[in-house]
């Protein structure tokens, strides 16, 4: 009769890159290729591609992504941002959060092993490398083992980590261009550091963070810093997909035996040959189930595939797969909770996508000029200083005028506003208001401003014409 492995918990107890001492266990895993490599490899390429391609691309003429937080300028799709636009920003994080949520509901942690910058630039560029210069698991090993005044070891280190340098060196540049955009990037490549002491200290800073994580850190990042390893265990439950270990088929463990019926002798499809932890590039074993540590690589699921081939067993020993479908056989489904988390995500897209068709291309803004009251002066008018600061959210020049909508009155700007504010302008001017005192009918009146866009009514803002007393701040209301 077929009967389980007793399960040892003790991995729980501990992560798998830290031995019993503390020191960190040096991850070296073996090389691999099947399907799902070849699969990961093709959809990391054209990421790797887009990332050196992003800074370069435009919209309309903007950038297609531009992230200056100094400059608190941030262009996302071809549509600039400003700091006014930050409950945008707000409602878009939180909307790419429940995103990830509910793709991990779903689909455990194929976020991690397929998509994040981490493990792609890990797996995909810096191991490929490391696998070129030091060979596979076992010359690597081999290698480590050397002492630094061995000739072998210490022109292949040095020859890897230049490459390493060069290739983080890019990737900071492609940071950088990113928060600064291409053009300041530029310049700063034709005029040299010294007249751009704070780019270029921030590009070797992204340079030498880059390296750091690449060449030493490595999965460290995955299973210590990153926080969402750490929260896959509040997200996923027994029905969510992930790489999951068959036990039902491939306990009990035992070595492979040529021609032993293994299913009379109670023996399961596991022939423990310790491959799948080999391959795992954060040293775990997957037959212990579900662990933070797993990133989804597969290259687990590709390793037993072709031990099961050439044993001739079934692939599918390690797959995707929930818990439930292992134990039961029952087939993945669309649960209540995924079902809410797509129903409150489908309601945020529809505010976002609302919010952003409503966004005004311009802000305009009202405010009592400090320390200044009301002035009686030629005619019987009285006059209100008012400053405004008019904010051209759009890429392309407009023409910003504004009028008086309920009084009969004058407006002079000081200074003039400039015949059109240009893409991302942002113009402050001050405005005389004169309005006869027939026209007022209390000390705090309410006047309305109309505010044209090329010529075409956009909005209309109400605003307290005083005589002695403090502003307050003026109020939207609707075109009617």
């Amino acid at each position: 009769m077929k009967t389980y492995s007793p399960m040892d918990d003790s991995f729980r107890d501990s992560i798998g890159t830290v031995d019993e001492d503390g020191k960190r266990k040096w991850i070296v895993p073996k090389r691999v290729n099947g399907y799902w490599m070849k699969a990961r490899t093709r959809v990391a390429m054209g990421l790797l591609v887009f990332f050196f391609a992003v800074p370069w691309l435009r919209i309309g003429g903007e950038p297609f992504l531009k992230l200056d937080v100094l400059g608190r300028e941030f262009v996302i799709f071809g549509s600039t941002f400003w700091p006014q636009d930050f409950y945008l920003l707000v409602i878009s994080m939180i909307t790419g959060v429940l995103f990830v949520v509910l793709f991990t509901v779903v689909f455990g942690r194929i976020f991690c092993g397929w998509m994040c910058p981490q493990t792609i630039f890990m797996e995909h560029v810096f191991r490929r490398i490391e696998y070129w210069i030091d060979g596979d698991r076992g010359q690597q090993l081999r290698l480590r083992k050397l002492p630094w005044t061995s000739r072998e070891k210490l022109l292949k280190r040095s020859f890897k980590y230049s490459l390493f340098w060069i290739i983080s060196f890019l990737i900071g540049n492609t940071f950088l261009m990113i928060l600064i955009g291409t053009d300041r990037w530029w310049l700063m490549v034709q005029e040299g550091p010294t007249q751009h002491w704070g780019n270029f200290i921030s590009l070797v800073v992204f340079t030498t963070i880059f390296f750091f994580v690449f060449a030493w850190f490595r999965e460290q990042v995955c299973i210590m810093v990153c926080p969402y390893g750490r929260l896959q265990g509040a997200m996923l439950d027994r029905k969510s997909v992930v790489i999951a270990y068959d036990k039902v088929r491939g306990e009990t463990r035992a070595k492979f035996k040529k021609k032993e019926n293994r299913e009379e002798a109670g023996k399961g499809d596991c022939i423990d040959c310790h491959q799948c932890v080999d391959v795992c590039p954060t040293g775990i074993d997957i037959r212990n189930g579900t662990q933070l540590e797993c990133i989804n690589c597969t290259a687990c699921i590709d390793v037993c595939n072709d031990v099961m081939e050439r044993i001739d067993k079934p692939k599918g020993l390690i797959r995707f797969a929930s818990e439930d479908e292992i134990e039961t056989g029952e087939k993945w489904k669309f649960t209540t909770r995924a079902k809410a988390y797509s129903g409150v995500l489908g309601v945020l897209l529809i505010l976002m996508g609302f919010l952003l068709s409503d966004r005004p291309i311009i802000e305009v803004k009202f405010l009592k000029a400090k320390n200044q009251s009301f002035t009686i002066v030629e005619d019987e008018l009285v006059m209100n200083m008012i400053t405004v600061k008019t904010i051209n959210k759009s890429p392309n020049p407009v023409n910003v005028s504004i009028n008086l909508a309920n009084k009969n009155g004058t407006i002079v700007y000081a200074p003039a506003l400039p015949d059109s504010i240009a893409g991302g302008g942002i113009v402050d001017a001050t405005l005389l208001v004169k309005i006869p005192q027939t026209e007022l009918n209390s000390s705090r009146d309410n006047i309305v401003f109309e505010i044209l866009v090329n010529g075409e009514p956009v909005e209309y803002q109400d605003f307290e014409f005083e005589g002695p007393g403090s502003g307050r701040l003026p109020t939207k209301r609707a075109l009617p």
